[in-house]
């Protein structure tokens, strides 16, 4: 079945909570959709955790959200520890973009070109907001002396000579794609100043999981899990957050959803799992992430995940 790329209306769907898991061990179950956080990260220079990319893995088949710094040799490794061969390299054909902030986009001709030279046999389809295309198109024009000696030095080209493209289908909400596998919609959320940011639900593989990408406390988000299976979502230290200069207080209360405010999105949206990434630390732990959502009231099932996590 060929997919199909369409901007539509969004339907949504529902489930429950219970109390707090670690990280699901290796599954060879592939026809389960399984979320793959292959990097945790935020503009911090952090070496544990690599740039802001979430996979989720359903009938073989792995979609991407966002291209955080070093998302193909994560995807790599995961194919690798975990034994998923949608995350190998050549398997890279499809990423959610949320937003084009550097931290989640610094890794996109990454993403469009190294799979390429590594026999991905097509292009990569991309989505995203507005102004995503263009810059596809810069990362093409930038990349233009790699391409031509690529296809027309000396290296076998012949049988993917397209797959260096990107193709990008541009959303502000909506069914923005379906497959045999997953049906994706894009959430317009709250992120800054941003005039369209996304989070995104995919449908399939017996799941549903929503993905906030960077946002502040956003009901969109509550209504598009509205009981969903697993909630991704973004969020920073309450309690650390008291120590940053105000400045930098309006900034983050303004881009992005501390402890408490998820502990009562959380509530509301009543996922089976709630998962944190993308996590502002500034000295707190995953220890006191959790236990600032517990105090603030959230009785769900829980965790702060890590790079490599899967859930």
């Amino acid at each position: 079945m060929r997919p199909r790329i369409v901007l539509l209306a969004a339907t949504l769907a529902p489930l429950l909570p219970a109390t707090t898991p670690a990280q699901q061990p290796p599954s060879t179950d592939t026809t389960t959709a399984r979320v793959v956080v292959l990097g945790t990260g935020t503009p911090n220079a952090d070496p544990d955790r690599w740039g802001p990319a979430v996979a989720v893995v359903a009938g073989g088949r792995a979609y991407l959200v966002d291209a955080g710094a070093g998302v193909v040799r994560r995807a790599a490794t995961a194919a690798r520890d975990h034994e998923i061969a949608a995350l190998a390299p050549e398997g890279l054909d499809r990423v959610f973009i949320t937003h084009l902030h550097s931290d989640h986009t610094v890794g996109l001709p990454d993403l469009i070109l190294s799979p390429w030279v590594l026999d991905r046999p097509g292009p990569l389809l991309v989505f995203g907001p507005p102004g995503t295309a263009a810059m596809a198109a810069h990362i093409e024009e930038a990349w233009r002396e790699d391409i031509h000696m690529r296809l027309f030095g000396l290296e076998p080209r012949d049988a993917n000579a397209d797959a260096y493209r990107a193709p990008v289908t541009e959303t502000t909400g909506g069914v923005v794609y379906e497959d045999e596998n997953v049906r994706v919609t894009a959430i317009p959320v709250l992120h800054g100043s941003w005039p369209h940011p996304l989070g995104y639900r995919f449908d399939g593989g017996g799941r549903s999981i929503v993905i906030s990408g960077d946002a502040r406390p956003s009901e969109t988000l509550v209504e598009a899990c509205d009981g969903c299976d697993v909630l991704v979502h973004e969020v920073y230290s309450a309690e650390a957050f008291q120590r940053r200069p105000p400045e930098w207080q309006a900034y983050h209360a303004g881009s992005h959803t501390s402890t408490v405010e998820l502990a009562e999105l959380a509530g509301r949206a009543r996922p089976g799992l709630l998962v944190l990434y993308h996590q502002l630390y500034w000295g707190a732990t995953d220890e006191d992430l959790l236990r600032e959502i517990r105090e603030a009231g959230y009785g769900g099932r829980v965790v702060s995940a890590v790079d490599l996590g899967v859930y």
